[in-house]
C-alpha cells in the first residue's frame, strides 16, 4: 500500500504514462493502471474513441504521448520497429518505456538499437490478457526482463505492491525459450481443436473442461498474437517441429498396434 501510495501522489505530480497501441491489452492496461497515472494513447484506428472516454483516457498524436514519463508500447510487433523509432524522436531524458508484447527477443534487440542512451528501458511479458484478467489482475504473473538502466527494480516493486502481480524477473532469451512452450503449444492445440469443432459440450470430463477453458482464452487473441508467437520467436519453430514429429510418432505406433493380431493366450 506504500507503493501504492506513492505511485498516487506521483500522480498529483503529473506523473503521465502514454500507451502506444488501445487495443485489448492497451485497454486492459488503463483500466488498471489510471489511478496511478494521468494516461494519454495513440491508437490509429477511430474505433477506440468510445472506450477511451469512458476509460477517462485522452487520445493523442504518437509523438505526444511519445514524450510522456512511462511509455507502454502495445503495439504489434509487426510494426514494432517504425514505431520505435518513432517514440525515440520524441522520448525525454528519464523515460522508461516499457514494451508488453509476447516475444522478447526481438523486441529488446529493436529498442536497445533504436532508442537513446538516455532512457530506461524494461521488456515485459504480461502473462494473461483480457479473457484471463476478467476477474482481476492480482496474483497473476508477468515476465520483466531488464534491457537498459536500473529502472527495472522500481518497476517490479510496483508491480508487486500496486497491482498484486508476481513478478518474474528473466532474460529475452529465457523467456522465449519457455514461451515457445507454454503460448507455442498452446496457440497451436488450440487452433487445431477449433478446426475440428464444433467440440462437445454435453458429455465431457473435468480434463476436456479445462482444455475447453484453455481454448476459449486464446481463441478470441488478434492475428498478429499468434503470428508473433509462432513466427517471431526464435525457439518457436524447433518446438513445434518436434510436437509434430513426435505426433507422427505415435500416429504410427497407434496404426502398427491395430494391424497386430491380438495374441491369444489360450491357444484357441
Amino acid at each position: 500500500m506504500q507503493r501504492s501510495r506513492k505511485m498516487n501522489n506521483n500522480r498529483s505530480q503529473n506523473a503521465s504514462l502514454g500507451i502506444v497501441g488501445f487495443g485489448a491489452f492497451g485497454q486492459l492496461a488503463a483500466l488498471h493502471l489510471r489511478q496511478h497515472f494521468d494516461i494519454t494513447a495513440y491508437d490509429p484506428s477511430p474505433d477506440v474513441a468510445k472506450v477511451a472516454k469512458q476509460l477517462g483516457v485522452r487520445l493523442s498524436s504518437l509523438h505526444s504521448v511519445s514524450e510522456a514519463d512511462v511509455i507502454l508500447i502495445a503495439a504489434p510487433v509487426s510494426s514494432l520497429e517504425q514505431v520505435v523509432s518513432e517514440i525515440a524522436v520524441a522520448c525525454k531524458p528519464g523515460a522508461l518505456i516499457v514494451d508488453v508484447g509476447s516475444v522478447k527477443v526481438v523486441p529488446s534487440e529493436i529498442m536497445r538499437r533504436l532508442l537513446p542512451d538516455h532512457v530506461d528501458i524494461v521488456a515485459s511479458h504480461p502473462l494473461f490478457g483480457p479473457q484471463s484478467a476478467a476477474a482481476g489482475i492480482e496474483g497473476l504473473k508477468i515476465a520483466v526482463c531488464p534491457i537498459q538502466g536500473r529502472r527495472h527494480s522500481r518497476l517490479a516493486a510496483f508491480l508487486r505492491k500496486a497491482l498484486g502481480l508476481t513478478v518474474i524477473i528473466t532474460t529475452p532469451e529465457d523467456h522465449d525459450q519457455e514461451a515457445a512452450v507454454v503460448q507455442g503449444l498452446t496457440h497451436l492445440i488450440a487452433k487445431v481443436l477449433l478446426r475440428m469443432g464444433p467440440l462437445p459440450t454435453r458429455m465431457t470430463t473435468k480434463s476436456f473442461d479445462l482444455l475447453f477453458e484453455a481454448i476459449s482464452m486464446v481463441q478470441h487473441d488478434a492475428p498478429e498474437v499468434f503470428e508473433a508467437i509462432e513466427k517471431t520467436n526464435p525457439y518457436a519453430e524447433t518446438v513445434r517441429l518436434r510436437f509434430f514429429d513426435l505426433a507422427a510418432s505415435l500416429s504410427v505406433e497407434l496404426e502398427t498396434a491395430l494391424r497386430t493380431p491380438p495374441h491369444n493366450e489360450t491357444g484357441l
